[in-house]
């Protein structure tokens, strides 16, 4: 599960036929192991969710420092009231969370808001600059598309409060140089509505206006991390892993992933 070895190698290491390492492997994949946490006095929590074929989502609660997986939980996706309940519980369990990084998923905002209402609040810088640069394309048509892609493509180098300042001071001299042209609108004579004509430039400075409260919490504290980008590499190694052992069934894969989680946490 964790070192990629196929069931040839591990035939030929044991001294075990393939086929009976097959029903050992199948026999601990009809249950899982339960995750124990690790107790804290400050966690620094990431929180992220991917996604599996046939449906299944994980969302990972991982803390940052020690790489440690506090709790998981594996659904079909992001959901306010799941997301909610898994936060209760570990506070319930006595862990303190002093940070928590995610990617400004709107069911994991509303659910730290409502359950971690004094918990120090970062979005993932890394998810921020993705997002706009999806919706402005890396060739903006327009000059004002291509000012604000120079303003986005710096966020992930500021390392100081003072550039923070100068950085949030060129977003607001774009918006007051810019802000007709993003409040113009065009006519559609099909739905004879009026819609936003540069749709995309606006909806990446309104998505930049709206995570700035929680962008830079990270220079104010050293053990907050800036961005999700930890638990992404682990979601990739745990695909390639998962990848390797196609034709599981759903339920099997499932418990796969927990086995993961368990001997990851071991280790």
């Amino acid at each position: 599960m964790l070192h990629r070895q196929t069931f040839r190698y591990l035939s030929h290491e044991s001294g075990y036929s393939i086929r009976t390492l097959k029903t050992l492997f199948h026999h601990y994949l009809k249950a899982a192991p339960e995750l124990s946490f690790y107790p804290k006095e400050k966690l620094n929590l990431l929180i992220d969710g991917t996604y599996f074929s046939n449906d299944i989502c994980l969302i990972i609660y991982r803390d940052n420092q020690i790489k440690f997986t506090q709790l998981y939980r594996i659904t079909d996706g992001e959901y306010y009231g799941e997301i909610k309940e898994d936060l209760e519980n570990l506070l319930k369990l006595g862990i303190q969370i002093e940070s928590i990084t995610c990617d400004g998923h709107r069911a994991i905002l509303k659910a730290i808001k409502r359950a971690c209402k004094n918990v120090i609040l970062q979005r993932c810088v890394v998810h921020i600059q993705r997002e706009c640069r999806m919706w402005l394309t890396t060739n903006p048509k327009s000059f004002e598309g291509l000012s604000l892609l120079k303003i986005v493509n710096q966020l992930h180098t500021i390392q100081s409060h003072s550039q923070s300042h100068i950085w949030i001071r060129e977003v607001y001299d774009w918006h007051t140089t810019h802000k007709n042209y993003i409040q113009q609108k065009t006519f559609s004579p099909n739905t004879k509505r009026y819609w936003f004509t540069h749709k995309t430039v606006r909806r990446s400075f309104i998505h930049l206006k709206n995570a700035l409260p929680n962008m830079f919490e990270y220079l104010f504290n050293d053990n907050v991390p800036k961005s999700t980008n930890g638990l992404e590499s682990f979601f990739g190694h745990l695909k390639s892993h998962l990848l390797l052992h196609r034709g599981l069934t759903k339920e099997h894969r499932k418990n796969f992933i927990k086995w993961y989680l368990f001997f990851k946490n071991q280790t």
